[in-house]
């Protein structure tokens, strides 16, 4: 059974730091691209960031980059989003996602495996 279960969201003010983990189980972690998808309220789900199975490959919003920064731990099967610099638009639930392949894709049908999501709230 494939798990995927995120933590550290939270309440921060603005110009602050987050850092969302996801632990993933059931799953060739090794061998899968993963991505964070974000839902802010009364707005569909979008793309926030994604990395390839290595890491090598990342991806990234026009909206984050510079300021969030996707990586894989593929030891401990764990997949991270460092966002700095945060602004109150980026408050929404956050989701970790893994993908079908072994790629990073910015497309929500490529992810097959979804985290139960955890809140952020960008204070301003």
């Amino acid at each position: 059974q494939v798990q995927l279960v995120e933590s550290g969201g939270g309440l921060v003010q603005a110009g602050g730091s987050l850092r969302l983990s996801c632990a993933a189980s059931g799953l060739p972690f090794r061998r899968t691209g993963m991505g964070w998808f974000r839902q802010a309220p009364g707005k569909e789900r979008e793309f926030v960031a994604a990395i390839n199975w290595s890491g090598g490959s990342t991806y990234y919003q026009d909206s984050v980059k510079g300021r969030f920064t996707i990586s894989r731990d593929n030891v401990k099967y764990t997949v991270a989003l460092q966002m700095a610099s945060m602004k109150p638009e980026d408050t929404a639930v956050y989701y970790c996602a893994a993908n079908s392949n072994t790629y990073g894709s910015t497309t929500e049908g490529s992810y097959v495996y979804w985290g139960q999501g955890t809140q952020v709230t960008v204070s301003s």
